[in-house]
């Protein structure tokens, strides 16, 4: 096999997939399978039904769950089919797993082929809408979130909610400022834009789908992966790649320059600005192939290349209209490193009471590691322990007091790594169970003696934290060794495996993609799982996530909690003595704390609009609800603005230029509110991200990044409230940290 080592696989990252296939034509056509598909459909249930942790036999009773799954994907806001569409495919219920056996995937594209169909219909029809009258006076409202809806029973159903979205997209943009012409020149563009997307599909997409729809129906965390998506994850694990570096985004037609890597061949070649549009591109002195209306990925599959290789870009300058001269971009392709999805390293000062507390923050995006490059023997193979234990030199000289790992929103990455990030906090032992599908128990565990850090420590953790990130904070919480601070994790128990259906693959040129299969599931060493529940915080923030929708128990056929027996080990320390008295601590603490007070302020609104699931399309009701948003806002600015607060320096992720691949659009879906925990609420302006300015969005962007983040500043105040109880208290520190060295007060 390619890849034959297991890893908690990323919990998020392959919400999409990308596959090897040559852009689409801009007229939709009807898809049909190949023969390579329903061959991999065929190799891949045998090993589905054979290897998987949960093994389920392909028959009638797998085929309901592959049918609804697939619909699901397709339409999961039940905004393009209606019950009478449902009921003209009823038949194949039961008989997917037939389509499959056979090598027949004609009636799993018969129902694609219908989709693209209808959504053609419902864009054409909102569309009509932009060129009537809307009554803004009547008293109707918007259902936001249709997931649990009935399908509409008939046409004039499914005209009316869509009816109402555009209604909605109309008066976004009026309450804006738009006038009446701006907007239906808006509108009109993003449909257009969504049926362009669509067109863009191809068979593969459609395939993947529907391999998705089988996949999860199993268990969550199980996924059919083209090729090109094989490869991203590659590159996800190991934080590097070979092009020019520049991340890229679609506008219209146009692939643009979003980012450009400091010191990468984009940025030395002196020509490249952000915000240019790439429109052809050629490799060496060859022809250019013209990019103009292409998916990203596409885009992207052409510039990356081999390493000292030359690639040639035809580039409009982004200050220049569409009818500028060109310029031609010459690089020699070079290793990319993706720094902004590594460990990074920052210190906030705590000052209380006229004590200064250092904290040092380590925040870890992912557990990542270059297998191929450490299978190889590389000495400088890139891993995210590696990182981490060169950070904590560094913090080490700093002088800090404290150190935070800040594993908000990591969905895991390298079981190894997990294990071994541990390992540089305790001495040896255990770190993790693993149990698989016939029972038998295995334990990974830490045999490198020493720690490299043996001073107080905490985890923070959010729901965004999964698998890879439970798996470090549940041995850290077991171990006695540091506190969990944040809200329960996202309770991924699971392991996952990669396996090449490649192999099963008559030609060398025929590619059959992978799997991403569950093999196996984890346990705490005491014996617990972070399957469902997650890991329970011993300092709890307050809970910013919709724990109904998001994470492990949000899903109907998540594997159950279960627990096991635990393994030897000896607890280094025991800190259950600190807990209630920093908890009571934060308590008062935030009690005080403005910040907190907009964020319980922001919650309350949150679970307000959850519960009503609807949005009023009123136009007074709309702007008194603005009206008073721009109070809140304009008061948490003025505060702000007065500099009670103090900014923070926070690394944070690069802006991805990523577009969704075997993933259909979702058009006009109302935005649901979310809680900005690192900003005052932004007034909504009605419109996409594309459809904003890139400047004012990157500008966006960087104030985000800069903003002070309220929850990573608690944190710190409540590992220097250790810090201080521990060096004023030293038969304390003995006892809830006997493996501690002294520390001076």
């Amino acid at each position: 096999m390619k890849k034959q080592m297991l890893m908690v696989a990323l919990a998020f990252a392959m919400s999409t997939h990308a596959v090897t296939a040559q852009p689409e034509k801009a007229n939709a056509v009807q898809m049909k399978p190949v023969a390579a598909q329903a061959q991999a459909a065929l190799w891949a249930s045998r090993v589905l039904a054979r290897y998987h942790y949960k093994a389920m036999p392909l028959d009638d009773a797998m085929s309901e769950k592959i049918f609804d799954n697939y619909f699901e994907a397709l339409d999961g806001e039940k905004l393009y089919f209606t019950q009478v569409d449902l009921d003209r495919y009823a038949p194949l219920r039961t008989r997917l797993d037939d389509a499959i056996n056979n090598e027949d995937l004609s009636q799993p594209f018969a129902i694609y082929n219908l989709y693209q169909q209808r959504f053609a219909e419902r864009m054409a029809y909102a569309r009509s809408l932009l060129k009537t009258k809307f009554d803004f006076t009547a008293d109707e409202s918007l259902q936001l979130d249709r997931e649990k809806a009935p399908w509409a029973k008939n046409e004039d159903e499914v005209r009316d909610l869509w009816r109402k979205r555009v209604k909605n997209d109309w008066l976004r943009l009026k309450l804006a400022g738009k006038d009446d012409k701006g907007i239906r020149e808006t509108l009109d563009k993003r449909y257009e834009n969504y049926v362009s997307r669509m067109k863009k599909l191809n068979n593969e997409d459609v395939f993947q789908m529907f391999m998705n729809a089988y996949a999860t129906a199993i268990e969550p965390h199980t996924n059919y992966l083209g090729p090109r998506s094989a490869d991203n994850f590659d590159i996800s694990m190991r934080l590097s790649l070979e092009g020019i570096g520049a991340v890229l985004q679609t506008r219209d037609d146009y692939t643009i320059i979003r980012e450009i890597v400091p010191g990468s061949p984009a940025d030395k070649s002196g020509k490249l600005k952000v915000g240019d549009r790439v429109v052809g591109v050629a490799q060496g002195n060859g022809a250019f192939t013209d990019v103009l209306g292409w998916r990203i990925d596409d885009v992207v599959q052409l510039i990356r290349g081999e390493k000292g290789s030359t690639v040639r870009l035809d580039v409009i300058p982004a200050d220049a209209g569409v009818d500028a001269k060109h310029i031609t971009v010459a690089m020699v392709r070079k290793k990319i490193s993706m720094e902004e999805q590594a460990a990074k390293k920052s210190i906030i000062e705590v000052k209380e009471n006229g004590v200064n507390r250092r904290i040092g923050v380590i925040s870890l995006p992912t557990f990542y590691q270059d297998f191929e490059a450490r299978r190889k023997g590389d000495k400088d193979f890139k891993s995210a322990t590696r990182d981490v234990e060169r950070i904590l030199g560094e913090l080490k000289k700093d002088r800090v007091d404290n150190v935070l790992i800040d594993l908000r929103n990591n969905g895991g990455g390298s079981l190894v790594e997990a294990v071994e990030l541990t390992g540089l906090f305790i001495d040896k032992g255990p770190v993790v169970q693993q149990r698989t599908a016939e029972g038998r128990i295995e334990v990974e565990g830490d045999v490198k003696p020493g720690l490299a850090w043996d001073g107080p420590m905490g985890v923070l953790i959010n729901r965004g934290s999964a698998s890879a990130s439970e798996i470090f904070a549940a041995a850290i919480q077991d171990y006695g060794r540091g506190l969990v601070i944040g809200e329960p994790s996202f309770g991924k128990g699971t392991v996952q495996t990669l396996l090449d259906l490649d192999r099963f693959s008559q030609s060398d040129k025929v590619r059959y993609g992978e799997l991403k299969m569950t093999i196996a599931q984890f346990f705490r060493i005491n014996g617990g799982t972070t399957q469902l529940r997650g890991v329970t915080p011993d300092i709890k923030l307050p809970v910013l996530s919709d724990t109904e929708h998001f994470g492990e128990s949000s899903f109907g056929n998540a594997l159950p909690w279960v627990s096991i027996k635990p393994a030897t080990y000896v607890p280094l320390g025991n800190l259950k003595e600190l807990v209630d008295p920093l908890q009571k601590r934060h308590e008062a603490r935030i009690a005080k704390d403005k910040d907190f007070a907009d964020l319980r302020e922001d919650m309350a609104e949150v679970m307000k609009i959850r519960k009503e699931n609807a949005i009023s399309l009123n136009e007074a009701v709309r702007r008194k609800e603005r009206d008073a948003q721009d109070v809140r806002s304009k008061a948490r600015e003025a505060r702000l603005a007065a500099g009670k607060d103090a900014n923070l320096d926070e690394p944070a992720a690069a802006p991805g230029g990523k577009e969704a691949r075997s993933k259909v659009p979702t058009p006009t879906k109302p935005a649901k509110a979310v809680v900005a925990a690192r900003n005052t609420p932004q007034q909504d302006d009605g419109l996409q991200g594309d459809e904003r300015a890139l400047s004012a969005e990157l500008a966006a962007e960087k104030a985000a990044k800069d903003a002070k983040d309220v929850l990573l500043q608690e944190a710190a105040h409540i590992l220097a409230d250790e810090a201080g109880m521990l060096k004023t208290d030293t038969r304390m520190a003995s006892r809830v940290m006997p493996y501690m060295a002294p520390v001076k007060p």
